[in-house]
């Protein structure tokens, strides 16, 4: 009788405990499932703020154009009007055309069983470098790659597989576009020993063409600063009278 007794009490443990397992089971089941919709929604919120933010920074980069061309259709001198329109034209915010040259870059084809450093015949970050400074020392005007214009602020850095410019994420094959003289563009870039042999080296495939017209847009990310403050003319006058 006593095992009898004995034996039930172990089935009914047993059991209770069978319970409280299953539903531990499935309260943490669901409270893992509910942290995950959490963290998906606090992603998703936090890239609608972007979008708004951005939309902002937009709006306000809209509306300083808009009080640019402005003060450009008032009452302003000839030269005045020719130095505001030549400024807005290098800080890269009008769409430009004329002629020049475009330079694609590409990874090489060779095969990466054969190559000890793959990474080495891939193109990056300051192979672009090299081939924008070759066109600016060669008198570019304006430059951009793959539709990003390029301005002072503009960021060439690698990004993983990709290469960051003007905060975005670019994938090969990289086309720099360069509003200057053909002629002298494309004999800096092709001179012995210069940049296209450089990359060549690597088997990076290179190709340069003359264009008589081409297109290279405005810049048309948002311009901000943390930093820049305006200097003052009469403190900067003395300094340049006293040195």
């Amino acid at each position: 009788m006593r095992f009898k007794s004995y034996y039930w009490s172990v089935v009914l443990v047993g059991l209770v405990l069978g319970v409280m397992l299953s539903v531990q089971f499935r309260i943490t089941r669901d409270v893992q499932h509910n942290k995950a919709i959490q963290r998906a929604q606090e992603l998703a919120d936090q890239v609608e703020q972007m979008k708004k933010e951005h939309e902002v920074l937009q709006a306000q980069l809209l509306r300083m154009r808009g009080q640019l061309e402005g003060l450009s259709n008032e009452s302003l001198s000839p030269q005045i009007k020719e130095e505001m329109e030549l400024a807005t034209i290098f800080a890269g915010l009008t769409k430009l055309t004329g002629s020049g040259v475009e330079v694609t870059l590409r990874d090489s084809n060779a095969s990466q069983k054969f190559i000890d450093n793959p990474n080495a015949y891939l193109v990056h970050d300051e192979d672009i470098l090299k081939v924008v400074n070759e066109l600016k020392a060669a008198g570019a005007e304006a430059v951009a790659i793959n539709g990003q214009r390029v301005i002072a602020a503009t960021e060439i850095s690698c990004n993983g597989p990709a290469i960051r410019i003007n905060k975005k994420a670019l994938a090969p094959p990289f086309v720099i576009t360069a509003i200057g003289s053909p002629e002298t563009m494309e004999s800096a870039l092709k001179m012995r020993g210069g940049v296209i042999d450089y990359l060549q080296f690597f088997g990076i495939q290179v190709s340069v063409k003359k264009l008589e017209q081409l297109t290279i847009p405005a810049y048309s990310g948002s311009i901000k600063s943390d930093y820049i403050i305006e200097a003052d003319i009469d403190t900067e006058f003395n300094a340049l009278n006293q040195s």
